[in-house]
């Protein structure tokens, strides 16, 4: 019988990045991301094409897709948030690109300067524009459990948005617990809608460890059905508009859990666990991830 197979998205070099005080040399980036994609790793979300004064981090994108070069390009992904940034994206080489819409119109205004149907507009201009391109566009409803102003966000209302995003055909529609409070029995319930609301749609699942939940939360996404879920290298990152949105689930623990409870995701975990090592020298500090601190259990894990 053939392992259940699940894909990881890495978010590392730009959702983890993003919110380091120290901002890494555009070397440094391209290392890093062709070291994530030695380990097997093949969607790497490289770059947001934002505005530079609001994540300078991410202001030296179209140079990381100029030094990474075309050859492996098909696995690279872009945060575009308007068609502004989609062009840049498109021009950069991005064979794939990643929108935001917040599920809470406080976060919406704060994060992006807009309302949500004001989100939900741009990622219809944004769908269009990529199919038209032959680039992949996928669509992230953020806050989908919970909203840092405005508190619980409510199921219906993500479902909602959801069906409203599907009209513009994504190729895929994640949900975010981007400040970090689901519990595993909500995010069952959330992918159960889901599921039965857009039923032919690919859903994909990122979390957040704010709160110790994470690695839960994304055990029972897995568990009922999501195709893919996002993680960070070493679990750095978070969200820098959401107040104390600390720590992306890291991707080595995220691995070692699914492939020590039977599922394949294609990633050479001790490859991955020696670039989060090397991630911490890079940063000079720890990294939240416990993997990197325990090691592996057996000392050697096959993929």
């Amino acid at each position: 019988m053939n392992a259940p197979r699940i894909e990881i998205v890495e978010v590392g070099p730009r959702d983890g990045l993003q919110s380091e005080s120290q901002v890494l040399p555009t070397a440094k980036k391209v290392e890093f991301i062709r070291r994530l994609a030695v380990s097997g790793l093949r969607r790497i979300e490289v770059a947001s094409f934002v505005n530079p004064k609001r994540v300078p981090q991410m202001a030296d994108a179209e140079e990381v897709l100029r030094e990474l070069g075309p050859s492996a390009a098909s696995g690279f992904i872009g945060l575009v948030l308007n068609l502004r940034g989609f062009e840049r994206a498109r021009a950069a080489g991005c064979a794939e690109v990643g929108m935001a819409i917040a599920a809470s119109e406080s976060f919406s205004q704060r994060n992006q300067g807009c309302s949500v149907d004001e989100g939900v507009q741009a990622w219809h201009e944004i769908a269009k524009a990529a199919r038209a391109a032959g680039i992949r566009a996928q669509l992230t409803i953020s806050t989908s459990f919970g909203c840092p102003f405005e508190g619980e966000v409510p199921a219906e209302r993500v479902v909602q948005l959801a069906e409203r995003a599907a009209e513009g055909q994504p190729d895929e529609i994640a949900i975010a617990d981007t400040i970090g409070v689901a519990v595993p029995s909500q995010v069952t319930d959330l992918v159960s809608r889901l599921q039965t609301a857009l039923p032919q749609l690919k859903l994909r699942a990122h979390f957040h460890n704010t709160r110790n939940t994470g690695l839960a939360n994304a055990w029972a996404a897995a568990q009922a059905g999501v195709q893919a879920l996002d993680a960070s290298c070493g679990g750095i990152g978070g969200c820098p508009f959401a107040p104390a949105a600390t720590g992306n689930i890291p991707t080595e623990d995220l691995i070692y859990m699914l492939h020590r409870a039977g599922y394949d995701t294609g990633v050479d975990l001790p490859t991955l666990l020696e670039t989060s090592r090397w991630l911490q020298r890079t940063l000079d500090h720890a990294v939240p991830g416990m993997l990197v601190k325990a090691g592996l259990f057996p000392a050697t894990t096959p993929n």
